[in-house]
């Protein structure tokens, strides 16, 4: 994200009648800029704001209050994601946490071929393997921990009348350390030079309304395939994921399946009373799945699945994301480093997206704050960040790449090597914990 040169602007104005009107202009600068405020990024703040709360982190969030905790898309989180988010303030280790769906065992097959292997948590010592939740709890969730924070100052727009007193914090303590979050906000500019990082925040009445400056920036603004600019690593693989929420006749609790067919991996998350279905296929088998009627379209998924469960007796929310790979071949340029899905956008073949976005700040804000213990991190922090993420970010999209065209090939040959494969796991336990543990936890760096 790249912008011209731009200057320091004011603060939002105060409320006429208040105490702020005429208050005097002050730079916004910060040691850490996040932009975006999704699960990646809002977990980075939360980890940073708690483990160094001597920082000063801008957050740029572009959400309203309360805007996404109604989105209901499914997310599979690791039992490391887990972890991570338990860190970060947003999973109690005490009491319910996060209202979720626990998966305790994986099923893994192919389609009218032999080969299979199952995975279950009580050979890793987890108490789940995953979890598969809502987008919208997720982010209510990190909100919540958020709104937890001794030292946290929202900044709104002028106008946002239920935020005045927030803002009237801002302008007293502009340089105070801890989260200050800037909602609704957008950065519709980013420049960087040898010495900071300035961000060119927008509103939806105001396209120049802050200017930032910061020692580091974070892009954990990514979004999904179809709208992103090509990186440098990138591959369109012509399918689209079908998703929707099915019910079944004998479903069976805690456990999640993913079925390699002809036309692309085939997942069925255990979700509340039934399952989250992702489908791939090419783009015009997902429209005409779309379109079919329900009984037609269950039965066309009972064909592909099998007889575990018995019929399919419902499907609701059926939508249709097209599928690719986008990545970059460097996570950090200079000052500015990028996580979550403004680094890498995986198929969702093996659920390991978000996954790794959540290791990335994990690994991030370890870094950040290694160093924050001598002063405030520069780019050093930001090289280090780089080379600790390798393995894992470079393992983890070759194997999200290399599954679906693999398991996409028929043939007869191929069928079997990977049918040997799949049975190899069950005969050689090392393997099969490495890969197991892979889905989880990643490699460490």
């Amino acid at each position: 994200m790249t912008g011209p040169q731009v200057t320091p602007t004011a603060v939002p104005a105060a409320i006429p009648g208040s105490r702020l009107e005429g208050a005097p202009r002050a730079a916004r600068r910060f040691d850490v800029a996040i932009v975006g405020a999704g699960p990646v990024g809002t977990a980075l703040a939360l980890l940073l704001a708690r483990r160094a709360p001597q920082l000063r982190i801008a957050l740029v969030d572009g959400r309203g209050p309360l805007a996404g905790y109604d989105d209901p898309r499914t997310l599979a989180l690791s039992h490391g994601s887990r972890e991570i988010l338990a860190r970060a303030g947003a999973w109690p280790h005490q009491g319910a946490g996060l209202d979720c769906t626990p998966i305790r065992h994986i099923h893994v097959s192919q389609a009218r071929r032999f080969g299979s292997t199952e995975i279950d948590h009580l050979d890793h010592q987890v108490p789940a393997l995953g979890y598969v939740v809502r987008y919208g709890s997720l982010m209510r969730a990190l909100d919540a921990a958020m709104s937890c924070l001794p030292s946290r100052v929202a900044h709104a727009p002028p106008g946002e009348i239920g935020n005045i007193d927030a803002r009237r914090e801002s302008l007293e303590a502009d340089d105070s350390a801890g989260l200050h979050h800037f909602r609704p906000y957008r950065a519709i500019a980013l420049r960087q030079d040898a010495g900071e990082v300035t961000l060119t925040l927008g509103t939806s009445i105001d396209d120049h309304a802050q200017t930032l400056h910061a020692t580091l920036a974070v892009n954990a603004e990514g979004g999904l395939f179809e709208g992103q600019t090509a990186r440098a690593r990138s591959r369109d693989y012509g399918q689209t994921a079908l998703v929707g929420f099915v019910t079944c006749e004998r479903p069976r609790a805690g456990w999640a399946w993913e079925r390699f067919t002809p036309d692309g991996p085939l997942a069925l998350l255990p979700q509340e009373h039934g399952y989250a279905l992702v489908w791939c296929c090419s783009h015009d088998e997902a429209k005409r799945r779309r379109e079919l009627g329900d009984v037609a379209f269950l039965a066309e998924l009972h064909a592909a699945f099998g007889d575990r469960m018995g019929r399919f007796t419902a499907i609701t929310g059926r939508a249709g994301f097209p599928l690719g790979l986008n990545a970059t071949s460097h996570v950090v340029d200079g000052r500015v480093a990028a996580i979550g899905n403004a680094a890498q956008t995986l198929h969702p073949v093996a659920g390991q997206g978000l996954n790794l976005g959540l290791r990335d700040a994990f690994d991030l804000a370890e870094t950040l704050v290694r160093d924050a213990r001598h002063g405030v991190p520069g780019p050093a922090a930001l090289t280090a960040f780089a080379r600790r993420r390798r393995a894992d970010r470079g393992l983890t999209i070759r194997i999200t790449d290399l599954l679906p065209r693999v398991f996409g090939i028929d043939a007869t040959p191929v069928a079997l090597l990977r049918g040997m494969a799949l049975a190899g796991l069950d005969l050689v336990p090392p393997l099969k914990t490495a890969f197991a543990r892979q889905m989880m936890f990643g490699q460490r760096g």
